[in-house]
């Protein structure tokens, strides 16, 4: 590869993990919702948001049935993933400590999995990948993987002050 083709592609990765980082960040905010499923909701919105500035990045067609699809499937294949979205969520509907555990355990879970969706979209369009050529279970052991990652890049934003307690997205 030459030096130019390498720096335009260094240069999407660039802009590409900054889309992911902000997007993943981003979804904390929904998570302070106190109502139950409506957080998940407005998650997956953000989610597919991402997934259409990634497509636009590198140029791919953007279809959102299809990222619907693509998220629902990197989610639902992983179980504990998707148990713990749910009954972080749920659990809210329990009075006064409901929102509080649920405030607690639901930014890291949906910070997390827009980082691992994100980054596994990444990886998909850097390799030539479109929406319709997208299999989920190929890619699962690495959305694990960047999940674990994920949640750790949320954290580490939460614990430096980037994100507020309110949830709001402190800018750089």
């Amino acid at each position: 590869m030459n030096t130019e083709v390498q720096n335009v592609t260094s240069e999407k990765s660039e802009e590409a993990s900054k889309i992911i980082r902000n997007y993943a960040l981003g979804s904390i905010v929904p998570s302070l919702i106190p109502v139950p499923l409506v957080d998940l909701a407005i998650v997956t919105g953000v989610q597919l948001k991402m997934l259409h500035s990634l497509a636009n990045l590198y140029g791919v067609p953007f279809k959102e049935e299809l990222g619907r699809s693509a998220i629902t499937a990197l989610i639902g294949g992983t179980a504990a993933l998707s148990m713990s979205r749910v009954v972080s969520s749920a659990i809210k509907t329990v009075p006064g400590i409901g929102s509080l555990v649920g405030a607690f355990s639901m930014p890291v879970i949906n910070g997390g999995s827009t980082y691992a969706i994100g980054k596994v979209f990444m990886m998909h369009f850097e390799s030539g990948g479109t929406m319709l050529s997208f299999e989920p279970e190929k890619v699962r052991e690495y959305f694990k993987k960047e999940f674990e990652a994920g949640k750790a890049v949320v954290a580490s934003a939460q614990a430096s002050g980037e994100v507020g307690k309110d949830g709001t997205v402190k800018s750089k």
